[in-house]
């Protein structure tokens, strides 16, 4: 919208537009020269956005991948950024080009992968760039996704439950081969998915951010997603996997995030109308602090709920709601541990791996109950992301322990990253060029 004192050279320069493109964009304009305030004017690769009930201008921006101040330059009619209501119309500036940087042991040919291009895209978008002598640090810039449009997944601060179901979303339309649906209601409603690739009669279940500081390993499977349909729709190999095999011979079950509630505490806090306001901030210890929350809306750990050994996990714990490690007034209390233990019964899992964050190990026994091949499995894995295999821990009432007790298959814990909960986005694709491997090889082995 035309603001006094504006002047096409002016707005073309804000938003990042030529003159040019400007005023082809606007054949109604029979004077350039002559603008008014208020005036409405379209402007090339600008998109449109509806504002819904709990969206903030950051969050918008970080859903379209582009900075605040970005969004704020296509919108001057928004005079208080922090003011913004449902149904209110935003113009959508183009999304930079996207950069990457260089991480040890990365090939042009894995980042190409990852994003779904090519090399030969690469190169092209990188003048200059030898690809046999990639710097560690050297920034790349990532040329839009060949054959098949834009990257959907896209790594970054804060993505949650809304950018996820957004994504699960245009995934499910993008690729109308992959089934999304719901395993069950968090302890504030919101629903819990699952997304199934493959058709093959070997089923595997990976889960994650069933603690809400961990919502990086939230990212690592949607990414996961898809990548891997990517491949299957185009015919293609990751690495050594023959992914259309891989698809007809098992079906994988991602659960993106066991605990949704929790991601949105841990990002945005808690508000006053959260039915839970005063437990939560008394479980708190009063702070308004939340970023390193890690259970459900009801200070629950939900990692802490599951029947194996939970007497012995609770009688060490908190005896109240807590940021973690408080196992409830008993096993499988919470809405979200109770919908993961029917959807685990409800299928025949030849494997099952929780990921987690942070610490570079994988955690795979449980009481001498886990089969012998459990050992080898998880020697691959070690192989593949070079992380620590710790046999026993002295720890109980996880997914991991409970499965393994209950069907004597194989289970793993994986704490992907190393630092402090919630890991930075700066670590995501260092996590992901070691344990991608390791995806692929939960469903061959």
């Amino acid at each position: 919208m035309v603001r006094p004192g504006d002047t096409l050279w002016a707005i073309a320069a804000r938003l990042g537009v030529s003159l040019a493109q400007l005023i082809a964009a606007n054949p109604q304009l029979q004077n350039p020269s002559l603008i008014y305030p208020g005036q409405r004017l379209s402007v090339p690769g600008f998109g449109r956005y509806v504002v819904q009930p709990g969206d903030t201008f950051y969050r918008i921006a970080q859903r379209h991948n582009i900075s605040v101040q970005a969004l704020a330059a296509a919108n001057p009619q928004v005079e208080d950024l922090n003011v913004i209501r449902p149904g209110m119309v935003l113009s959508i500036p183009p999304r930079p080009p996207q950069q990457y940087i260089v991480q040890p042991g990365d090939t042009l040919w894995a980042i190409a992968q990852s994003f779904g291009t090519t090399v030969a895209a690469l190169l092209q978008a990188n003048p200059g760039v030898n690809p046999y002598q990639l710097r560690i640090g050297q920034r790349l810039t990532i040329p839009a996704a060949s054959g098949g449009g834009e990257t959907i997944v896209v790594p970054r601060e804060d993505y949650g439950y809304d950018e996820m179901m957004a994504d699960l979303a245009r995934l499910r339309e993008r690729y109308p081969f992959i089934e999304v649906s719901t395993i069950g209601q968090s302890v504030l409603g919101r629903d819990i998915p699952v997304v199934r690739l493959g058709t093959g009669p070997k089923q595997v279940h990976y889960n994650a951010a069933i603690h809400g500081e961990e919502w990086v390993t939230a990212v690592l499977m949607m990414k996961f997603t898809e990548v891997y349909a990517r491949a299957r729709e185009r015919g293609e190999r990751i690495g050594n996997f023959d992914v259309p095999a891989l698809w007809e011979q098992s079906s994988l079950y991602i659960v993106p995030m066991v605990n949704p509630d929790g991601v949105e505490i841990s990002q945005e806090g808690v508000s006053r109308d959260n039915p839970y306001y005063d437990l939560l901030i008394q479980a708190n210890g009063g702070s308004t602090n939340f970023r390193t929350w890690a259970a459900n809306a009801r200070g629950v750990d939900l990692n802490n709920q599951f029947p194996a050994g939970w007497e012995r996990e609770a009688a060490r714990g908190p005896r109240s709601p807590a940021p973690r490690n408080y196992s409830g007034t008993g096993p499988l209390t919470e809405p979200e541990a109770i919908a993961l233990a029917d959807f685990t019964r409800a299928h025949d899992f030849r494997l099952v791996i929780a990921w987690h964050s942070q610490g570079e190990e994988i955690y795979w026994g449980y009481e001498g109950l886990e089969p012998p091949e459990s050992e080898q499995i998880t020697n691959l894995f070690a192989d593949i992301s070079g992380y620590r295999p710790v046999r026993y821990l002295e720890s109980w009432a996880g997914y991991k322990d409970w499965f393994i007790q209950d069907w004597r298959r194989p289970g793993f814990t994986i704490e992907v990253g190393r630092g402090v909960n919630p890991l930075p986005m700066t670590q995501f694709w260092p996590i992901w060029s070691r344990t991608i491997g390791v995806m692929l090889a939960g469903l061959a082995v």
